[in-house]
């Protein structure tokens, strides 16, 4: 149960970031509100995770969830670079946290 609050965790940081773009986009109310609970949310399953897993395994695969994912949003839905070596650093951040999940 630890591992699926620590992926829901990852999913809503990745929401929290892409409702900081839609904030910078639109600036109102249900932007900053849909921000708070992103982020609200994503505290709340990493906190219930880091009971049960270790601090810096929960806290490198949340933030390698979140920065990839982050990376993957901006790349699929706001015209960012695709270029392959972008993509390689993507996938060598989810398979760290890949490996930390093998070996903890």
């Amino acid at each position: 149960m630890a591992w699926i609050s620590l992926i829901f965790a990852g999913l809503f940081e990745m929401f929290g970031v892409a409702m900081m773009n839609r904030l910078n986009q639109k600036r109102n109310w249900q932007s900053v509100v849909l921000l708070i609970l992103g982020f609200g949310a994503s505290f709340l399953f990493l906190s219930y995770a880091m009971k049960f897993l270790p601090m810096g395994t929960a806290y490198a695969i949340w933030t390698g969830i979140g920065a990839s994912g982050g990376a993957l949003i901006g790349m699929l839905f706001y015209g960012e670079s695709k270029d392959w070596k972008r993509v390689v650093c993507i996938a060598m951040v989810l398979g760290s946290a890949i490996g930390l999940k093998l070996i903890s």
